[in-house]
C-alpha cells in the first residue's frame, strides 16, 4: 500500500474543501483506530481506510444511488489506480449499502458499522450547550437516535444494521464510538468553545 496516512490526508483535502465533511472523515479514521487496537488489527490500515471512505464524495455525491458510478465507485477506481490495497478498496465499497459490496471482512464491517454512527455522535455534540464531546454522555446520543427528526440524514437503520454485523451491543457500540471520538476531540472540532 504505497499511501501512507500523510499521502491519505493530501488526497482528501485535494478532492475534499468542505470542513464538515474533512471531519467527518477524521472521526470516522479515529473510530477505526480505536477499533483496530481494540480487534489486534492492523492500526494503520483501518485508519486509513476511514480517512479515506468519503474522500470523493463531495466531487461525486451519487444522488442516483447508483453500484458504478460516482461515490465510492469512482473514488475506489482513483484509489486502485494509486497501489492502494483491495482489503481498503473493498472496505470503502462496502461502507455505501446501495453498492451491495459484501462486508466480509472485519475492516469493511467495521467502518460500515461506525460511519452513521460517528455522524449521528457529532451531531448530538454540536446541539449540547457546551458544544463538547468531553461531557456527552452515550445515553445521550442513544435518545437523539430515537428522534427522527433530529439528523436526518443519518441513517438509523445502518447504525442498528452495523452493531449486529459486527456483533457488539447497540449500546456498547456508541458508548466505544464516543470514547474513542473524545480522545480526539480537540482534532475533530468537538472540544467545544
Amino acid at each position: 500500500m504505497p499511501l501512507d496516512r500523510q499521502a491519505a490526508w493530501t488526497l482528501v483535502c485535494e478532492w475534499t474543501q468542505s470542513e464538515s465533511l474533512r471531519k467527518h472523515m477524521l472521526a470516522v479514521e479515529t473510530a477505526m483506530r480505536a477499533y483496530a487496537r481494540k480487534f489486534g488489527a492492523d492500526e494503520e490500515t483501518w485508519g486509513i481506510t476511514g480517512l479515506l471512505h468519503d474522500f470523493d464524495y463531495e466531487r461525486f455525491p451519487n444522488d442516483a444511488h447508483s453500484a458504478t458510478e460516482e461515490h465510492p465507485a469512482h473514488g475506489v477506481r482513483h484509489l486502485r489506480s494509486l497501489g492502494v490495497a483491495d482489503e481498503i478498496c473493498h472496505a470503502v465499497m462496502g461502507h455505501a449499502e446501495y453498492t451491495q459490496t459484501p462486508r466480509d471482512t472485519p475492516l469493511a464491517t467495521t467502518l460500515f458499522a461506525v460511519d452513521e454512527l460517528c455522524g449521528l455522535v457529532t451531531a448530538a455534540t454540536y446541539v449540547r450547550p457546551s458544544r463538547s464531546i468531553l461531557d456527552l454522555e452515550p445515553a445521550s446520543v442513544r435518545k437523539k437516535m430515537k428522534d427522527k427528526g433530529f439528523a436526518r440524514g443519518v441513517s438509523r437503520d445502518d447504525i442498528m444494521r452495523g452493531a449486529a454485523e459486527l456483533g457488539v451491543d447497540l449500546d456498547a457500540h456508541i458508548a466505544f464510538v464516543v470514547e474513542a471520538l473524545k480522545a480526539n476531540a480537540t482534532a475533530l472540532g468537538l472540544a467545544g468553545s
